[in-house]
């Protein structure tokens, strides 16, 4: 019965996704916030529809999805393009990182927060959503300089972010040593580089042989599984791991064609689920708990992401029509922060309260709001790049 109620739940968000997929065609909203919104409605915060059996599908399914997001986010960083937008990626997300940090911990230290505390929430409002980002430069269609780029910042801003946690985390905690949380960072980040290193060169070599110019559907599921579970099972980071595998792909394998247009065919049924999932997985009395605490939490990281944003785009040298636009492009926020929360939580639990109240707070502020101005800011530049006047 169990099992059947599972699958006559998944055909359900299946078909319901559609819906929503159009309903987001017609209000020109972003696909992404309209399946988070119907994962909300059929959550435990709205109606609560969703058997047991399915919420226990989306932490797997999560990784697999984010997996190919990183595959393909990583297949952006080739030498032509690192070439043409290196400087601009480099500069714009580590300003974004750095100014996220300090604006947030300088804010809430102003108003009355500890400043240890502070300088924690500000170093986990520096991830991002590459997965909601992602899609919605898919949905929109565009392609340009700035989707170039705006897609190599979110394939390594996280990186930077989990080096500025533990790089806070190490500043605070002394019980332990300040080498402890950055032996462990390098050591999830290292260790994903070399996974991915180890994956994406043979995989460079090997994959497309049998069907000339691309890789079969097979391949690509198998190499994405497979750095998917090595990645867990060695505990590292498999974003960072697909991320590195499909850089190395891309450079490298020279005989492809199109060496993610398969991951590309069967990428949205993964993340369609995994967006009504995060979307029941959402807790939206958490935006209330804090009251004043998670508004300015909110508001700070906003004014950090426009300011960070255009600091890092002027040093970046992008053209003048961008210049304001990175910040609001890059508000979407998920999974990574609550991961860093559960860090600092381990760490700190007498700030567990308003770590991962805060958190999970701008989470569902971000996951709703942020695709939203990612989409105007693609548009925006579009319009611009038609009427330069």
């Amino acid at each position: 019965m169990e099992q059947a109620l599972l699958l006559i739940t998944l055909g359900v968000l299946f078909l319901g996704s559609l819906l929503a997929d159009k309903v987001g065609h017609l209000t020109r909203l972003p696909r992404v916030t309209m399946l988070l919104l119907l994962g909300l409605l059929v959550g435990p915060s709205g109606l609560e529809l969703l058997p047991e059996s399915a919420t226990e599908l989306f932490e797997p399914i999560s990784v697999v999805a984010l997996t190919m997001v990183a595959f393909l986010l990583g297949g952006e960083l080739t030498r032509e393009n690192m070439a043409r937008h290196g400087r601009a990626i480099s500069a714009i997300s580590l300003c974004i990182v750095i100014g996220t940090t300090v604006i947030v911990w300088v804010g809430l230290t102003i108003l009355g927060l500890d400043p240890g505390l502070a300088l924690l929430l500000g170093a986990i409002a520096t991830a991002t959503d590459p997965a909601a980002i992602s899609d919605v430069i898919r949905q929109s269609g565009i392609r340009n300089g700035f989707t170039e780029t705006l897609n190599g910042i979110v394939a390594i801003d996280d990186v930077w972010g989990l080096l500025m946690f533990s790089l806070c985390l190490s500043l605070i905690d002394q019980s332990g040593g300040w080498a402890t949380p950055l032996m462990g960072a390098g050591r999830d980040i290292g260790g994903a580089v070399l996974l991915g290193l180890c994956v994406g060169i043979p995989s460079a070599f090997l994959t497309g042989r049998l069907k000339e110019g691309e890789p079969l559907q097979t391949e690509a599921i198998g190499v994405v599984f497979l750095t998917a579970g090595l990645a867990i099972w060695l505990e590292v980071s498999f974003l960072v791991a697909g991320m590195t595998a499909g850089a190395m792909i891309a450079n490298l394998a020279r005989h492809h064609d199109h060496a993610f247009h398969e991951i590309e065919h069967i990428e949205w049924p993964f993340m369609l689920l995994f967006f009504l999932l995060a979307g029941a997985s959402l807790e939206l009395g958490a935006l209330w708990q804090l009251g004043w605490i998670t508004l300015a939490y909110v508001g700070l990281r906003i004014a950090a992401r426009l300011v960070s944003g255009e600091i890092g785009a002027r040093i970046g040298g992008v053209p003048r029509a961008q210049v304001h636009i990175y910040g609001p492009a890059l508000l979407p926020q998920a999974g990574v922060a609550v991961g860093m929360a559960l860090v600092a939580v381990e760490t700190f639990p007498n700030w567990a309260a308003p770590i991962m109240t805060l958190t999970i707070a701008a989470t569902v502020f971000f996951e709703i709001v942020g695709p939203a101005a990612t989409l105007l800011a693609l548009r925006h530049i579009e319009r611009a790049q038609k009427d330069p006047s």
